[in-house]
């Protein structure tokens, strides 16, 4: 069984995901690169980071709906 390192992304802060987001799209840019001079050693690796930056935006977007749900209801 794989190991999981899943960070707990509930607690973050948006700047902390955005920043997250961030470092995740350019190890994707960069393995991008990778693949296209030489084979990968490890070739779940672009759709592991992929499912991250979905994690990521997902909480993003739920927090910011929560934010805007609270602002009308008050």
């Amino acid at each position: 069984m794989a190991k999981k390192t899943e960070e707990n992304l509930k607690g973050m802060k948006t700047e902390e995901l955005k920043t997250k987001l961030l470092n995740l799209e350019e190890s994707m840019r960069v393995l991008r690169f990778k693949a296209q001079g030489a084979k990968s050693k490890n070739v779940k690796e672009f759709a592991t980071l992929r499912k991250q930056v979905a994690r990521v935006l997902t909480e993003i977007n739920s927090s910011t709906k929560i934010f805007h749900k609270n602002k009308i209801k008050h």
